[in-house]
């Protein structure tokens, strides 16, 4: 078990103002997974001032210079992956295989690549009598979920030292470990004192503090979107800027010519990967309904033969919930998909067969699905797949379009022309084609309540720059 008593601020491991840690349980035993400190406002205040000091040398830093230590944040991250993977493991309770590929490898990709956009700092265009330049916006508050930890710490961290600005990290205090485990390998790759934080806490205590310091120039958080609308809220008076990737309830279309069973048994396991803990998950399967039964049964067989258990076996295909309270959220919504007459195909209330002890619940399929139900209208953040059926491809766009949210998509058909003619009618920031798979490269983000300002590639790195144009 791994005790982090200090906070890194400054280039040091340092105390908090008061000595109070925090458990953090391990998802699949209930168990202590290891301990973190807690920091108060005025340690916040503390990593702010030594972020704002080292800002003054970090911005005037060459591309080379951020792009070496980038890759040497990177190179020691691949070092110690494995012990990344066993501590993101034993602190939300992703599998394995799982957490190895996804919650580490992949960041580690993403970490690499932000090593070439260093250079966008330095670009400049002419646009007639303006030279358009770039400047590190300043000082940034990064405040990470616990969903995908490493993920989506990276995807804020790499953009932030790429464009020359420096930070205050506040992970999730669920799954804090990881970010105490990262602060030591930026500590080995001696990147400058203060350009890099880490203060964990709660957000009344540690992140509403963050958000709300005159110092601060960038909020990015990725969460609900009720904390989204509350740091936007707290961000106004001083109009800061705010980078936002929250909720979504994504759809997949299914065209009639789709290879069904390959589709269906995709979309199934893309929203049981993670235990269905991921924002992008494809929750709301759309079905012609013609092809409506059929592929229920698939989904039913498909699910029936997942294997749910000990994230620590390499055979587990969905582990448990990350906590307790998601459990009992991700299970509130199956009652109430139950209570609002959706039809219960498998899974349900009940724990899985012999795992009685952690936060483990069935993989769930509802089908007889409407629109406007709660399970189809609301993000439920767990393993539970909604089927709608639909008479033509406009009702499939409408349906698909019906949501508060625009995260992420998906649409299948074998005429790969036809499918993007159709994503390109689907209000989201990222369409999926097919069987297309994710890339590291290209901007994430989303429409409507799913937030504003994109992440991963160029364009996540622009959003850490002011723009001046200078008259000649």
């Amino acid at each position: 078990m791994k005790v982090y008593n200090q906070l890194y601020i400054d280039g040091c491991w340092s105390s908090a103002t008061n000595d109070t840690l925090i458990d953090v349980i391990n998802p699949a035993t209930e168990t202590l997974a290891g301990q973190a400190v807690l920091a108060d406002a005025s340690d916040v205040n503390r990593a702010i001032n030594a972020a704002q000091k080292a800002f003054i040398s970090w911005s005037q830093t060459s591309a080379e210079e951020r792009a070496g230590y980038i890759t040497a944040i990177a190179d020691r991250l691949r070092e110690r992956s494995e012990e990344m993977v066993a501590t993101i493991t034993s602190e939300m309770g992703a599998p394995l295989n799982f957490c190895r590929d996804v919650q580490v490898l992949d960041p580690i990709d993403a970490l690499y690549k932000h090593a070439e956009h260093t250079i966008l700092l330095d670009q400049e265009k002419l646009i007639g009598n303006s030279k358009v330049i770039n400047e590190p916006i300043g000082v940034c508050a990064l405040i990470t979920p616990w969903n995908y930890p490493l993920h989506q710490l990276i995807g804020k961290v790499a953009p932030a030292l790429a464009a020359g600005c420096t930070m205050v990290l506040k992970p999730s205090e669920i799954t804090p470990l990881h970010a105490f485990l990262l602060a030591e390998i930026i500590d080995e790759a001696g990147l400058p004192a203060g350009v890099f934080n880490l203060v964990n806490g709660n957000g009344p205590k540690v992140g509403e503090p963050l958000c709300t310091h005159p110092q601060v120039d960038l909020i990015s958080f990725t969460g609900s979107t009720l904390a989204g609308v509350r740091i936007s809220q707290l961000a106004a008076p001083a109009i800061k800027r705010v980078c936002l990737e929250l909720g979504g309830k994504s759809p997949f279309l299914i065209g009639e010519d789709a290879d069904l069973e390959v589709a269906v048994k995709l979309g199934v396991d893309d929203v049981m990967y993670n235990s269905g803990q991921t924002c992008t998950a494809l929750t709301r399967m759309l079905i012609p309904a013609k092809r409506y039964e059929e592929a229920v049964a698939i989904a039913k067989s498909h699910v029936e033969n997942i294997n749910v258990g000990d994230p620590q076996d390499e055979e587990t295909f969905m582990g448990p919930m990350a906590s307790l309270a998601q459990l009992e959220t991700v299970l509130m919504y199956i009652e109430k998909g139950i209570s609002e007459g959706a039809r219960l195909v498998t899974g349900g209330l009940d724990k899985p067969v012999g795992l009685q002890t952690g936060y483990y619940i069935q993989p769930t399929i509802f089908a007889d699905v409407t629109n406007d139900m709660t399970i189809a209208r609301e993000e439920i953040f767990g393993p539970v797949l909604c089927m709608i059926p639909y008479s033509d491809e406009e009702e499939a766009i409408n349906i698909a379009n019906d949501t508060p949210y625009g995260l992420s998509a998906r649409v299948w058909c074998e005429d790969k022309q036809h499918a993007e003619a159709l994503a390109r009618r689907i209000q989201a920031g990222q369409v999926y084609i097919n069987d297309a798979l994710w890339n590291n490269a290209a901007p994430f983000g989303g429409y409507k309540q799913s937030g504003n300002g994109r992440e991963l590639g160029y364009i996540g790195v622009e959003e850490y720059f002011e723009t001046k144009s200078m008259l000649r």
